[in-house]
């Protein structure tokens, strides 16, 4: 059944307040504190794919924008923010994905790069640690900004485990002067 024609559709409200914005990586959006708006019907499923009113989001620039002004709160709930607009959503477990990581990727050695669904890449290092969720078979993940994270595809998981080293025992890798344990 339609909507009636003076209904706010809050993704076309979010697709309008964003539209136009050529920097999608950095938006200040721990600057906007805006009340919430209520909930829409976005998911965000276990394998990264956006959904919405139960369809996939086919488009990567509406994906990559929307993961731009995606934050997780003190409350555990995720958030689209805008300047004007807070929407809940669900999230079944990562919001993001790390298709690929790569020892050196950016020139720098000793640093491995994760490279993330949305094309945006991130250092593993301090600001970005690595961790192993428990709940998805111990599978690597980065911690990101905003209270995000990203977990890796089972592709790049596989990588990074062959190219791990013993460090006491334990299959790691190297990155940023840190060691980070795989088990």
């Amino acid at each position: 059944m339609p909507e009636p024609a003076d209904t706010p559709d809050p993704l076309r409200s979010l697709e309008r307040q964003v539209k136009g914005r050529r920097n999608f990586d950095e938006p200040p959006i721990h600057l906007w504190n805006p009340p919430l708006s209520g909930d829409i019907d976005i998911e965000i499923r276990a394998d990264g794919s956006w959904w919405h009113e139960g369809d996939p989001i086919r488009r990567e620039a509406i994906v990559r924008l929307f993961a731009s002004i995606l934050r997780r709160e003190d409350d555990g709930e995720y958030y689209l923010v805008t300047p004007a607009e807070k929407w809940r959503l669900r999230v079944e477990a990562h919001p993001l994905t790390i298709i690929e990581i790569e020892a050196g990727a950016d020139g720098e050695e000793g640093v491995y790069t994760a490279t993330l669904n949305t094309g945006k890449r991130y250092p593993i290092d301090a600001e970005h640690p690595l961790f192993l969720d428990r709940e998805r078979d111990g599978v690597a993940g980065i911690r990101l900004p905003h209270g995000l994270s990203a977990l890796c595809t089972r592709p790049a998981w596989y990588r990074l485990v062959e190219q791990a080293e013993e460090v006491d025992g334990v299959p790691a890798i190297r990155s940023s002067g840190n060691t980070w344990p795989l088990a």
